[in-house]
């Protein structure tokens, strides 16, 4: 996905949300609004992004933007989550187009996941599709409620989908949390939030616009 915030331009990830309206994707609250910032311009969804700069299932502008409120208030990266309920492309909602993984709220915390985003930052180039897979574990900082998965992506990969129960044949999975951010001194764990009830709470409104 391709945003501008603060007159900056910038790149994330993001996935489908299986959702009432078709149209919902998830990504990180900092891809959709700068805390208690503004929120982003020009922002644009293209599934499937190539090394071509293929765009093989249209571009999908966004229709409504949402974050939690601890994001909005306060840059809160326990709740470093955002939503967007997408236009249609050439007529199609990108559910259709595409299809959306599952969401998960309130999972049991540990165990397996699967993180996929587009990194853009050196080594990689942001033109293809990278995964990251591990087991979960607690902020050993506690400085966040986040959970760390061994992860060598850079920036933009920000948003990409963390999926457990992940099937590498089918490609489904259930979407528990997504790439927010990294230490400094850590460079090769990412962490991501839990889903929760306020997540819940955001998919709910973001399904219904």
């Amino acid at each position: 996905m391709f945003l501008t915030l603060n007159g900056a331009d910038f790149v994330c990830s993001a996935s489908t949300v299986k959702s009432a309206n078709k149209d919902v994707v998830v990504t990180a609250g900092h891809c959709v609004k700068d805390g208690a910032g503004e929120w982003a311009e020009n922002w644009t969804f293209v599934p499937g992004y190539g090394t071509r700069g293929d765009q093989p299932y249209g571009r999908y502008a966004a229709r409504r933007m949402f974050v939690t409120g601890p994001w909005a208030r306060k840059s809160d990266d326990d709740y470093d989550i955002g939503m967007v309920a997408l236009a249609t492309s050439a007529g199609r909602h990108a559910g259709d187009a595409v299809g959306g993984q599952d969401i998960a709220f309130n999972a049991p915390r540990g165990g397996q996941a699967y993180g996929f985003g587009y990194p853009a930052d050196p080594p990689y180039r942001g033109d293809h599709l990278v995964y990251c897979a591990g087991r979960l574990r607690d902020d050993p900082y506690k400085q966040t409620r986040d959970q760390g998965l061994g992860c060598d992506m850079t920036a933009g990969s920000s948003g990409g989908p963390w999926l457990t129960g992940f099937d590498p044949v089918s490609g489904r999975g259930r979407i528990t949390s997504l790439s927010s951010f990294k230490y400094t001194d850590d460079p090769r764990t990412m962490y991501g939030p839990y889903f929760g009830d306020a997540v819940r709470a955001l998919f709910t409104t973001a399904q219904r616009a």
